[in-house]
């Protein structure tokens, strides 16, 4: 099976989100998926790629912890490898069938444009336990209730604050959440906002550029800052920027990818 490193949401090696990409050429257990995503415990996402019509894949993401229902990053490396590898044509859109439906991606120039389902907040009172576990006192606490846990997000007031955050992962892994963004308007002109993504409890203490997480951010910004098209930075210690397009039900989250490298695994 050939397996591959791809930094997604960059446009070179070393920055955004790293993930595995997985081709697989017959159907495999789940188990056994697990256990490559944990074997490869240094990455955040594996994804498992598998044909079933010329431009219809089933796509499945596993942390070195658990399966989740949706990946941004890693869908974008898989879309990426698809066109590398002259598995698909660049002029073709890919079709992924995931657990969270049809996933849809396309080249447009250097960048690709991935099509997600919008995630919308809701308003929750403050979670006193959590915001001790981030160390932050927020001015918003948002939540959204998922099969796979509750997601926070906490806006603070300033993109300072943002940056300087270091969360007890200890503790913040005992509240079994599926993860946290701490988000606030951009203070610099390139970006509308900033975000930093957290999920300990499923085996990511912070995740290098969360695509997935943008499909919450761009319906809540785009809310606050009367915008549909928006660019969000991601404060991780690799960084990565995060185009959105917030389209109603669905966001388009544009971004770069490049290969680091590629092998066969054995088992």
């Amino acid at each position: 099976m050939r397996i591959f490193g791809v930094d997604a949401f960059a446009d070179e090696p070393f920055k955004g989100n790293p993930a595995i990409v997985c081709i697989l050429d017959s159907i495999k257990p789940d188990s056994w998926m697990q256990s490559i995503a944990s074997e490869l415990n240094n990455l955040s996402e594996t994804a498992f790629v598998l044909k079933q019509t010329d431009d219809e894949f089933s796509l499945r993401w596993f942390t070195p912890k658990t399966e989740v229902n949706l990946c941004g990053h890693a869908t974008l490396a898989s879309a990426h490898i698809l066109w590398e590898e002259h598995i698909l044509n660049i002029g073709d859109e890919v079709r992924f069938h995931t657990k969270s439906g049809l996933l849809t991606a396309k080249k447009n120039g250097n960048w690709i444009e991935m099509e997600f389902p919008a995630r919308m907040i809701e308003n929750a009172t403050d979670y006193l336990e959590l915001n001790e576990a981030i160390g932050i006192k927020p001015i918003y606490t948002g939540r959204y209730s998922s099969p796979s846990g509750d997601i926070y997000l906490l806006e603070v007031e300033s993109a300072t604050i943002v940056k300087r955050i270091k969360p007890n992962f200890e503790l913040l892994s005992s509240l079994n959440l599926f993860g946290v963004m701490v988000t606030s308007k951009s203070d610099q002109k390139d970006y509308d906002f900033i975000s930093r993504f957290f999920a300990p409890a499923v085996g990511i203490n912070e995740d290098p550029v969360t695509g997935s997480a943008h499909c919450y951010l761009a319906p809540y910004w785009g809310t606050k800052l009367n915008k549909r098209t928006m660019i969000g930075f991601q404060a991780s210690e690799r960084t990565g920027i995060i185009g959105c397009e917030w389209k109603g039900n669905m966001v388009i989250l544009k971004g770069k990818a490049v290969t680091t490298f590629k092998g066969n695994l054995l088992v």
